[in-house]
């Protein structure tokens, strides 16, 4: 049986990833914090929650930062939210923080006082939203395009390369939904929570060998 590593370094909604992940039938999912455990995993999750500066504080204090370059290069790797945004080279969250620098770009503010179609918009974007699929990647497999996932986020991609952006949200701007680059794939919405295409793309991670 495969085990799927779900990276514990004190900030993120665990529970309910590993939950959502046993649920599509993963393997044998750990919670875990230990380095070993982690690099010995078929798969890799890597969630976030909570404010960048925090994280970014752990990771390093726990060496996960390295932890992370090594074993998203060999293996399916899946970032999720605040996740999704420390694999980024920057935040301006919290005056500026300097993140990992996987793929390149920044994350950043909404803003506030955003407006569309005369109606304002608040921050965070939380809720329901589309995602539009710029690529056919095998986590898209079963998934139809502009399918809705739930978003809680204040800060959204910007994203360095546009052959990473596998998927595009638009919250009173364009921002980069879902990233990918060799094994590494990473998403701006939170799938655990995401119902019937949340469960599909868990479930096609699981079964993904990594390429596309």
């Amino acid at each position: 049986m495969q085990t799927v590593a779900v990276i514990d370094y004190g900030m993120g909604n665990l529970h309910s990833v590993a939950k959502a992940l046993e649920h599509v039938g993963a393997g044998r999912v750990l919670v875990t914090s230990n380095a070993q455990v982690i690099r010995e995993a078929d798969r890799v999750v890597f969630p976030g929650v909570g404010a960048i500066r925090d994280c970014m504080a752990e990771i390093r204090r726990l060496g996960f930062d390295e932890l992370v370059r090594e074993v998203s290069q060999d293996r399916p790797f899946l970032g999720i939210c605040v996740g999704m945004q420390a694999l980024l080279e920057r935040s301006e969250e919290n005056d500026g923080v300097d993140c990992i620098g996987l793929f390149p770009g920044q994350v950043r503010f909404f803003g506030k006082n955003m407006v569309e179609d005369g109606e304002p918009l608040k921050v965070p974007h939380m809720g329901w939203n589309e995602v539009s699929q710029a690529v056919n990647h095998p986590l898209w497999h079963s998934i139809p395009d502009h399918a809705r996932f739930y978003f809680v986020h204040s800060y959204y991609i910007e994203a360095g390369k546009a052959q990473q952006v596998v998927g595009r949200g638009h919250y009173g701007k364009d921002f980069a939904a879902a990233l990918a680059d060799g094994s590494r794939f990473a998403v701006q919405f939170h799938p655990e929570k995401s119902h019937t295409h949340g469960l599909q793309l868990l479930q096609n991670f699981a079964a993904w060998d990594g390429r596309w």
